[in-house]
């Protein structure tokens, strides 16, 4: 078994119904351990589109790196999600943010995932359940890499009371 985190983004359609959804989907694959807060953020570095629901998840799973990517795919389209829509609007977005100590760089997949030390809507819900996971590749710990992006309550904001 590989102790494993997943980010959850949903900004289409019932956002909390669709990260539920997806955890409810992953039962087979993942034993979700913890679960983040919902957190609510904006869309970075693309035009106007509705806000993000976002959380994290950590579990265990015995699939290898690339097979746990098919599935997160699978509950993707089995939600709605189309192909090519990177930074568009999207009723789930999954992403493999650890695996383990794994690092890996393949045309499909890269893991730690190679911006989520940038992205306070994954390092803030990231924080919440396990503060001190250190990064494999960065060698620091999830609350260092958060506090370097200072301020980030402009984009990010707990809804600590939601949960799933």
């Amino acid at each position: 078994m590989e102790t494993i985190f997943i980010a959850l983004g949903s900004n289409l359609g019932n956002r909390g119904e669709n990260l539920r959804k997806a955890i409810d989907a992953l039962a087979p694959h993942v034993a979700v351990q913890k679960k983040s807060s919902i957190y609510e953020s904006r869309p970075q570095g693309v035009g106007p589109q509705p806000l993000y629901l976002n959380m994290v998840i950590m579990g265990e799973t015995t699939l290898l790196p690339l097979l746990l990517l098919g599935q997160l795919k699978k509950i993707e389209a089995s939600l709605g999600r189309v192909e090519n829509t990177h930074n568009l609007p999207r009723p789930i977005d999954l992403d493999i943010i650890f695996y383990g100590d794994t690092v890996m760089d393949l045309p499909e997949l890269t893991i730690p995932h190679p911006r989520m030390h940038e992205r306070a809507f994954v390092l803030a819900p990231l924080d919440e359940i396990n503060s001190f996971h250190m990064h494999p590749k960065l060698q620091k710990p999830v609350i260092d890499m958060l506090d370097e992006l200072g301020d980030y309550s402009r984009d990010v904001w707990s809804l600590a009371d939601e949960r799933l």
